[in-house]
């Protein structure tokens, strides 16, 4: 049996704004040292050269977190026209360089408009997915290039901030799996040249309220003050447009046990809470009067 990480049961949700220069693991894990959390980690990586919202769950919400990744997401993001790097960002050696387009705002906005809706992207060899188990972006590093398939996402909303060449500045609104590094190179051919980004920015991610985001310094003033306790939001913050159900306490007993309970309301994923209104887990309610737990929160009784 593996050793137990010992540290305090901290339950929540904590909206960073993770600076640049730190990976999403680096960032969960200062976070964690500063509250000795038991169990952290995050919903929807960042790259490390990105800046913005990283939900980081804290003790039970990592059970949340799987959940929140089917979350729409908003980009603030700035492409470098006429040069292509060999990860798509400022982190790759440049490995393509071509003349940077004669191209006005309105030609500029014709072709963002190409982009909305349902569109097919070729994710990046310098990602996360993996290939027979192994990281695309490990392959990449040792100078191996693999087939990836097309995968569908959607862009809701792609709007030109400025364009001063070669530099172009978008805002876009889009499904989970989206990524923005191809976008930007996909906007950039459309042009007629290539591209990378220069900086990303993650402004929110859904349904969370940007105005709850606290940076890295914030946080660490809170922690040395002992008032940071008012910046973790509920463990089930990223899923309150899930329907509630509300159980009766013989009915707790069974859900906390993993059990199936018998419910009066609410269909698809729903969250559980007791009488007092704490919650409870997760479950699922095919619309019989069942729920089926799916996810079943365990707070430990040790100081």
């Amino acid at each position: 049996m593996g050793r137990r990480r010992t540290g305090q049961d901290i339950h929540g949700i904590l909206l960073l704004d993770k600076p640049a220069g730190l990976s999403s693991n680096q960032a969960v894990q200062r976070v964690r040292r500063l509250l000795s959390a038991r169990k952290a980690g995050h919903s929807g990586s960042l790259d490390p050269f990105a800046t913005g919202m990283l939900p980081i769950c804290l003790g039970e919400a990592t059970k949340t977190a799987a959940f929140m990744l089917e979350a729409r997401k908003t980009y603030r993001a700035v492409a470098r026209l006429g040069r292509a790097t060999q990860t798509g960002d400022i982190e790759g050696e440049v490995v393509q360089e071509l003349t940077v387009p004669a191209v006005n705002r309105q030609d500029i906005e014709k072709v963002l408009g190409n982009f909305l809706g349902t569109i097919m992207q070729v994710p990046p060899m310098y990602s996360a997915l993996k290939q027979q188990g192994q990281p695309l972006y490990k392959l990449a590093r040792q100078g191996i290039s693999v087939e990836r398939k097309a995968r569908q996402v959607t862009i809701y909303r792609l709007d030109l901030l400025n364009w001063e060449p070669p530099h172009l500045s978008f805002e876009v609104h889009c499904s989970k799996g989206t990524y923005i590094r191809t976008l930007a190179e996909d906007v950039s051919t459309a042009l007629g040249t290539c591209g990378h980004l220069v900086a990303l920015r993650r402004l929110d991610v859904e349904p969370f309220n940007p105005a709850d985001m606290v940076t890295l310094e914030e946080f660490e003033a809170a922690v040395a003050a002992s008032r940071w306790s008012g910046m973790v939001l509920p463990l089930d913050a990223g899923l309150i447009d899930w329907p509630e159900v509300v159980l009766e306490a013989e009915q707790v007993e069974r859900f906390i046990h993993g059990m199936p309970v018998t419910v009066e309301s609410g269909r698809g994923m729903v969250r559980v809470a007791g009488l007092g209104g704490n919650i409870l887990g997760l479950a699922e309610a095919p619309g019989d009067g069942i729920a089926y737990p799916k996810r079943v929160f365990v707070f430990s009784q040790e100081p």
